[in-house]
């Protein structure tokens, strides 16, 4: 399998991420999210799975205060999950303002990004390639991806 994502230098797709705020839906922008920001953005291929539960996550809320020492305004987790589910995650995890959930339950951002892969072996169907980045105004400053013969969970 080969992938042909956005590389350093890129910008970010420029989509909105559909989301509750007291019991209301909203559209999370673009703007909100990158313009003007630095930001950490990772993704990962489900809520819940146990690598991305009891690793991946985790690991970024608690390293959350030395990327804002570094400069970072926001971190953001991006799975191919409806809110509902980040929300649980969320809330299963005991995160707090650290790591802010980005749902992509329509893949538009994933798909843009060049990070949809297909994972029906696994029940998934198409998900999110595990990755990181820094995004600097909307422009990828780096960008991590997980090996791509390594198959994940």
């Amino acid at each position: 399998m080969e992938l042909n994502y956005r590389k350093q230098g890129d910008e970010v797709p420029h989509t909105s991420f559909r989301i509750r705020e007291n019991d209301e839906w909203r559209d999370m922008s673009y703007e909100e999210i990158f313009a003007g920001r630095s930001v950490v953005l990772f993704a990962l291929p489900g809520a819940f799975t146990p690598t991305c539960t009891s690793t991946h996550l985790p690991g970024f809320v608690m390293q959350a205060d030395e990327f804002h020492n570094k400069g970072i305004d926001g971190i953001y987790c991006l799975s191919v999950n409806d809110w509902f589910v980040m929300d649980a995650w969320r809330q299963s995890l005991n995160v707090g303002d650290e790591v802010t959930m980005l749902p992509d339950g329509n893949m538009d951002f994933t798909d843009q990004m060049g990070m949809l892969v297909e994972k029906r072996n696994l029940g998934f169907g198409e998900r999110s390639w595990r990755y990181a980045m820094i995004v600097r105004d909307g422009v990828i400053a780096s960008i991590f991806v997980e090996d791509i013969n390594d198959p994940g969970d």
